[in-house]
């Protein structure tokens, strides 16, 4: 069965979705992008839309390549840079708010 087939047999009238009137369901949502070898963030948001940029995305695909230890190394630094740069959000708007 074709791509487009398979796509109209999860939902039978696109046009009646794309003009506001119905949502696909999340189950109809997963076999257009299971039809499609899309993620459901790519159908929903866009391409990079919520995705790393071109670079993060390499230096993740390294570190997908890495032993187990290793990965779990990478993912204790991010977990603490990314700790610590929520950790400055509150500390910066309050500097931003009181400036004069």
């Amino acid at each position: 069965m074709a791509g487009r087939d398979r796509v109209s047999e999860c939902y039978s009238n696109p046009k009646y979705s794309e003009s506001g009137k119905a949502k696909p369901s999340l189950e109809v949502l997963e076999k257009i992008g299971l039809t499609l070898h899309v993620s459901l963030d790519w159908l929903v948001f866009g391409e990079d839309l919520r995705g790393p940029d071109d670079a993060l995305k390499l230096q993740f695909e390294a570190v997908s390549q890495f032993d187990e230890e290793d990965k779990q190394t990478a993912q204790n630094v991010l977990e603490g840079l990314i700790l610590k740069h929520q950790a400055k959000q509150p500390m910066q708007r309050q500097s931003a708010t009181k400036k004069p």
